[in-house]
């Protein structure tokens, strides 16, 4: 028993050290974050396509599609929020009461079944590390997570993730995404529209993905509508008003239609090459 006792010890301590030791290079070599509390500020930064190929991608106000914090609806904001990360506004850049949740669910699931990523988290991944799945990583994510809470406003952090959040296919962004799907700049997004952008965002190449489960992205938009409702966000009516509403979606069909003529046009032209 008494082995068993200090073999835990030395693992709790190796893991310590080793979590101590990812966090001082971390704090030796923090991002910049200072920087991005100035709202002229422009990133490059890389994205991939859905054949996982890089791309260099423009954080800031020299993109074409970037959406001021002004001009985003605040049902847009108040989507993302409910969906994604409920208790973005009371927490410092990680929420331990979702953490605590999640490593709960897992152990009772016996796999890695749910994530505790806040906001502020997504942010930190998305603008300054890799996708890689690793400790060190998701410590570094972490300790960059609380660095941006210290230097920027909650206010310019959702500012910056709705800017940066994937969409669709090299689709990055509210201001891409509503051209894309709807046809219009993204300050004139319904609560509708607003809903089902986020009711995407957990996964817009696959499991959420319009083009292949139209009816599973509405539904999880209703529920997200219910919530909007539920913390005052839309009153009775804008909430039947809007779950009576139909997103018009030609633009996105639009876009199937070309995307096949394509395909076939290609097939063509290498069968008679």
């Amino acid at each position: 028993m008494k082995a068993v006792k200090w073999i835990a010890l030395i693992v709790a301590g190796i893991m310590l050290l080793y979590a101590a030791t990812i966090v001082f290079t971390l704090l030796r070599h923090l991002p910049s974050v200072s920087e991005l509390s100035d709202r002229r500020t422009n990133l490059t930064i890389q994205v991939k396509d859905w054949k996982g190929k890089d791309h260099p991608f423009v954080v800031g106000p020299r993109n074409r599609y970037w959406t001021p914090s002004d001009d985003i609806p605040p049902e847009m904001k108040w989507a993302v929020i409910v969906a994604e990360d409920a208790r973005f506004y009371k927490h410092d850049g990680i929420d331990v009461k979702a953490i605590k949740n999640a490593v709960r669910y897992d152990l009772e699931k016996k796999r890695f079944a749910r994530g505790a990523s806040t906001i502020t988290q997504q942010v930190a991944k998305n603008l300054f590390l890799s996708r890689e799945k690793s400790i060190s990583r998701k410590v570094e994510e972490i300790g960059i997570a609380l660095w941006m809470e210290h230097k920027l406003t909650k206010g310019r952090i959702i500012e910056l993730y709705l800017n940066v959040v994937e969409l669709g296919p090299m689709v990055y962004g509210i201001g891409h995404g509503a051209q894309f799907y709807f046809g219009k700049p993204a300050s004139d997004l319904s609560p509708r529209e607003c809903a089902f952008l986020a009711a995407m965002l957990p996964g817009p190449q696959v499991t959420y993905n319009p083009y292949r489960h139209l009816s599973r992205v509405l539904k999880r938009s209703d529920l997200i509508l219910r919530q909007l409702r539920d913390r005052g966000v839309l009153s009775a009516e804008e909430y039947r008003v809007a779950l009576a509403e139909v997103p018009d979606i030609r633009g996105m069909q639009k876009k199937v239609d070309e995307s096949f003529s394509d395909k076939v046009v290609k097939f063509f032209r290498s069968l008679f090459r």
